[in-house]
Order: structure tokens, then C-alpha cells, then sequence
């Protein structure tokens, strides 16, 4: 049986949904409340430094995620899911990669030089789901398959996706 640990501020907020769902099907878990003014030492910082930096990294990984929603993926009528894919794939995929790879310039990260954010580990997941589906996607933008490599080789990112179950999607 695992264990559960919640980690949220010492307030019902946007936890409390989990605790009743813990409740209603009698999970046992560690409550851990924080307070506010401890939050800055146990956040990671992979949203960004400053305020503008944190909007830069939302809107990078709700473009993303805009994207990958649009992707029929419980489709059953697998006619109209392979038309969709392609469409999606062939016509409005290199729209997305475009103005990416735009975005992305000759920075480092996607959100400056300095420092790998959550929006560059989006990248890679969406980006290698992507792949699967059209291994010569990023065929005419090295920069974005640069930023993928280099995700992929931060060490703990490496030893996860050794050991992570291996799965098509």
C-alpha cells in the first residue's frame, strides 16, 4: 500500500478537494500543512524568478498544452482520430514549432539563459509524444531538438527516463 503525503498550505484552498476524495475512499495520508512564509524554502523554483518570468513560463506550457488537447486521443472512430492526427501534425503542428522556435531564439531555455524551467520538461514530454507520432517533426528546427537534449541530460531527468516504464505514449 503507498503512501500518501499531502503538501499544501495550512488552509483548505485547492487541497481540500483531495482530502475529501481521501476521505470518501478511506486513504490513509500525512496531512503536512506549511505555512505561507515557508514556501519560498520548499518551493523548486521551476516557474521562474520574477513575476514576468512565471507568465512567460504559463504561457509556454498552456500553448503547449492547448496544442496536445486538441489531439483526439479516445477517439473511436479511427478513421476520423487518423484524419484528425494528421491534420494536426501536418498542417497546424509546424505553426506551433514555428513560432516556438521563434520564441526560443538563441536563448538557452525557454524562459532566459540562466536556468531550466517547467516549461522546458513540458517541452520535452509533449515534444517526444509528438515524436511518436511523426518522428520528423522537428526535422527543420535544431534549436528546439537542442532543448529537448539538453532536458534529457540534466542527470536526474536522464535517470528517470532510463528507469520510467517504457510505453508508446
Amino acid at each position: 500500500m503507498p503512501n500518501y503525503k499531502l503538501l499544501y498550505f495550512n488552509m483548505r484552498g485547492r487541497a481540500e478537494i483531495i482530502r475529501y476524495i481521501f476521505a470518501y475512499l478511506d486513504i490513509k495520508y500525512e496531512d503536512h500543512r506549511i505555512e505561507q512564509a515557508d514556501w519560498p524554502k520548499i518551493k523548486p523554483n521551476l516557474a521562474g524568478k520574477t513575476e514576468l518570468e512565471q507568465c512567460q513560463v504559463d504561457a509556454v506550457v498552456d500553448t503547449l498544452d492547448d496544442f496536445m488537447s486538441l489531439f483526439p486521443w479516445a477517439e473511436e472512430n479511427q478513421d476520423l482520430k487518423e484524419r484528425t492526427f494528421n491534420d494536426l501534425l501536418t498542417r497546424q503542428a509546424p505553426h506551433l514549432l514555428k513560432d516556438l522556435d521563434t520564441y526560443l531564439g538563441d536563448k538557452e531555455w525557454f524562459i532566459g539563459n540562466y536556468q531550466v524551467t517547467w516549461a522546458d520538461f513540458y517541452w520535452d514530454i509533449c515534444s517526444t509524444t509528438l515524436l511518436v507520432l511523426k518522428p520528423d517533426l522537428l526535422g527543420i528546427y535544431p534549436r528546439l531538438v537542442s532543448l529537448r537534449n539538453k532536458v534529457q541530460a540534466i542527470p536526474a531527468i536522464s535517470a528517470w527516463i532510463l528507469k520510467r516504464p517504457q510505453t508508446k505514449l
